[in-house]
């Protein structure tokens, strides 16, 4: 194995989770059309309630490792370092007991928050049992995630991404034949089929923790070890972990509570505002879980971006080169701007067919997804940003932040959705719109207190929106011009995805090229490295 740098780290670590992403989008097609609408609504319940317990139970501990483990190698504190690995392993398995409990037991209780008074869709029953399901990968994924973080703070990220692409595998494995099986197969129940789906995140995450484990012990040579006992205790290890995680709970559970928060009130609010009881089910469920999984490409940029971000943040910071940690911050952003724009706008303006091609046919599923698309963007700004202030240690700034961008949303869910239904607009365009607000007063904070506490300047940030404006108009200019001789039509499936990639090739053609003339790419990405790639394709550089 060898340790890689921030940018190559980042696009090995975005590369493997667009692969996950790509995985994850792709199965879905099989799998909508196995377990049905009513099956794709209870799915849904149960994966939003899952995560948020998986992120109380392993969001703060494995990045805390990482940054701590990362600390420790700066300072050469070798013998600590293999300590907060082992304690860290101590913690999470209290964590993810304790969530494990409460999820497994107290599962339908947790599905009567969501439906309320509901009647007509999934019964309490059903979304209980898929609860109980999924509770299982609380025993195994949260081992999975710290070992990953032990990796990532030794600044080894290929074979932590390589275990993504494993356990994702293995994952939608077991959720394709394990749905078909007990639904066409076997003709058992809808709900039996999805939590035999859920179930498979236990599995995939058991082998992707085998490999982990395999690539540790036969590498122990590149991790540095000492047997000199350095002046640490556990007491302050443990104290130190628990103070880095707090905070990274804290916005994991955020992001979650938005998805949940908007699951919950819409599904509620959008029935007292007259649509039925599946139209509010397959509402809240599109915005919470299938337009998200189309998006997952966007995120898997900032997620890449947060993987390899950390450790060399966290590396900048304990020497006190704040330089560096500003410069890692503005192209961090810089690089989500570049290619989560043309991701994001793309994939707005072909909503309807992309979402034809992974669902069918849906009401409101292309109206939702051509928003949803712009938010994601929102949302992966929004990631990059806290991982930044847990890796510099500013702490009351993420709780700040993430507190005050929840509380945005949850206060104007409701009001703004009444709001667009007094307009005469889809009631739902409200929810999209206050969780876009909450990420913008969330990282608005964020990047105000680190220009004041630290004097972080983002001039390069600015530079980038501006530049990436010309290539991303033009390329809708394009787009706009090729929509006159070939309509954007929701047809057979062939033709849909015939037309998005003639849609898609134009436009990534259109917007590459003028970033790439303007210097934009190699401004973000460095000069070195673009040539790096192009060497590897082969191309001349002009």
């Amino acid at each position: 194995m060898k340790k890689n740098t921030f940018v190559e780290g980042t696009f090995i670590a975005t590369f493997a989770i667009i692969i996950t992403k790509i995985l994850g989008v792709l199965y879905v097609i099989p799998f909508y059309k196995i377990i049905g609408e009513q099956g794709g609504d209870l799915y849904s319940y149960a994966y939003n309630v899952y995560n948020l317990f998986l992120n109380i139970s392993t969001a703060g501990i494995p990045i805390a490792v990482s940054k701590i483990i990362t600390e420790y190698n700066t300072l050469e504190m070798y013998e600590a370092k293999e300590r907060v690995y082992k304690l860290g392993r101590n913690v999470i398995l209290i964590i993810s007991l304790i969530a494990f409990f409460l999820l497994f037991v107290f599962a339908e209780e947790f599905a009567s928050l969501i439906l309320g008074e509901i009647k007509g869709g999934n019964t309490l029953s059903d979304v209980g049992f898929v609860l109980r399901s999924v509770s299982f990968c609380l025993l195994i994924i949260p081992f999975l995630s710290v070992s990953r973080g032990y990796l990532q703070g030794h600044k080894y990220i290929t074979p932590s991404s390589v275990s993504q692409v494993i356990e994702q595998v293995v994952r939608i494995a077991v959720i394709l034949m394990g749905s078909y099986i007990a639904i066409n197969v076997l003709n058992k129940s809808v709900s039996l089929g999805v939590g035999i789906s859920v179930f498979g995140a236990f599995v995939g995450g058991l082998f992707a923790l085998c490999y982990i484990k395999l690539k540790i012990k036969k590498n122990t040579k590149n991790f540095p070890k000492s047997t000199k006992v350095d002046k640490v205790t556990n007491k302050e290890i443990i104290k130190k972990i628990i103070s880095y995680a707090i905070p990274l709970i804290i916005v994991s559970i955020a992001t979650d509570i938005y998805s949940l928060t908007d699951m919950t009130l819409i599904v509620r609010t959008s029935y007292k505002l007259g649509y039925t009881a599946s139209e509010s089910e397959a509402i809240s469920s599109i915005i919470a879980t299938w337009a998200p999984k189309i998006c997952m490409i966007i995120n898997a940029v900032a997620m890449g971006m947060s993987t390899s971000l950390i450790p060399h943040m966290v590396s900048s910071f304990t020497k006190k080169d704040l330089s560096s940690s500003n410069k890692k911050f503005n192209q961090a952003i810089s690089i989500i701007i570049l290619v989560g724009t043309p991701l994001s706008l793309g994939l707005s303006v072909l909503s309807y067919p992309v979402y034809n091609i992974f669902y069918g046919s849906s009401t409101y599923g292309g109206i939702i997804l051509r928003y949803t698309s712009l938010q994601a963007l929102f949302a992966s700004i929004y990631i990059v940003i806290s991982m930044s202030l847990q890796s510099l240690n500013k702490f009351k700034v993420v709780y700040a932040s993430s507190i005050l961008g929840f509380l945005t949303n949850a206060l104007l869910d409701v009001p703004l959705m009444y709001l667009f239904h007094k307009l005469g607009f889809h009631a739902f365009y409200g929810a999209i719109l206050a969780t876009i607000l909450g990420y913008i007063i969330s990282y608005t904070i964020s990047i105000t207190r680190l220009k004041k506490d630290l004097h972080f300047q983002y001039k390069e940030i600015l530079n980038t929106i501006l530049k990436v404006l010309i290539p991303s108009i033009s390329m809708l200019i394009v787009l706009f011009i090729l929509s006159l001789f070939v309509n954007i039509t929701v047809s057979s499936l062939l033709n849909n995805i015939l037309l998005c990639l003639l849609y898609a090739l134009i436009g990534g053609f259109v917007y590459i090229g003028i970033s790439y003339k303007m210097g934009l790419i190699n401004n973000v990405l460095g000069t070195d490295y673009v040539n790096k790639i192009l060497k590897k394709l082969k191309i001349k550089k002009s």
